[in-house]
């Protein structure tokens, strides 16, 4: 995972070159390290807009994206904070990524943004007619830091056959409450069996502790906090702590 620094228009950013040179040092180490593939995405812009981000953000992040694509062979997934998956995708078409990462893909969820609802269709209509059938769309279900509407809440025996059958997911992207949160083997089960074969992978709390435990049952792992200096989220990426736990999935 790599978390940009805060991008022209954000609280605190700096400047592109800073960007840039701190996203292509990540993007070197995680290649080195092993990784198969990564994802890029605007953390540092928190506060974080809630549907559309500005033309600047959209633009940055493209350029990130670009580059990522020169330096480096590795399939490449864009998310686009806090929801903005039109502008994900966008990005994902110019600049060839691989797949997009849409937080709440369907059905509407409670977070520090406010309620933000799911935009499926627009996202699935604009993919057929930008010419992005290749990008894959991993889409959350209960996404972290946010909570279920309803009394009762909808329950994942619902909504990830939704977000599968009707939302028509490539992936499923499950997680813990909040960035880091790891998630149980039990729920990561569970999602599988109700995901239809649609590959599950696990969004949050991934460490060399359980990697290998959630790998039995996920497709594949998305890492951020743990690989980084000291397991702070926003720090670099170590290359030791990332090859450590490359060694730990053999």
């Amino acid at each position: 995972m790599i978390h940009l620094l805060p991008l022209p228009g954000s609280p605190g950013a700096g400047t592109m070159a800073e960007v840039l040179g701190a996203a292509l040092r990540d993007a070197e180490r995680l290649a080195d390290a092993g990784f198969d593939g990564l994802v890029v995405e605007n953390f540092g812009d928190s506060p974080f807009e809630k549907d559309r981000v500005s033309p600047v953000t959209l633009a940055a992040m493209a350029r990130v994206a670009t580059e990522l694509r020169r330096c480096t062979a590795l399939p490449l997934c864009v998310n686009v904070l806090r929801n903005d998956a039109r502008s994900a995708l966008a990005i994902a078409v110019a600049c060839g990524a691989d797949a997009i990462r849409v937080n709440i893909h369907t059905g509407a969820r409670l977070t520090d943004q406010g309620v933000i609802e799911g935009r499926a269709a627009q996202t699935l209509r604009d993919r057929a007619a930008w010419g992005g059938s290749g990008v894959a769309i991993w889409a959350d279900v209960a996404v972290k830091h946010s909570t279920a509407l309803g009394n009762p809440p909808r329950s994942l025996d619902d909504e990830v056959p939704d977000l599968v059958k009707r939302g028509r997911a490539d992936g499923v992207i499950v997680s813990g409450v909040a960035t880091g949160a790891p998630v149980s083997g039990e729920l990561v089960s569970r999602v599988v069996s109700l995901a239809s074969g649609c590959p599950v992978l696990v969004g949050s709390g991934v460490d060399e502790s359980n990697v290998a435990m959630l790998l039995q049952d996920a497709a594949a792992v998305i890492v951020g906090t743990s690989i980084k200096d000291g397991g702070t989220t926003t720090a670099p990426v170590s290359l030791a702590r990332a090859r450590a736990l490359v060694e730990a999935t053999r």
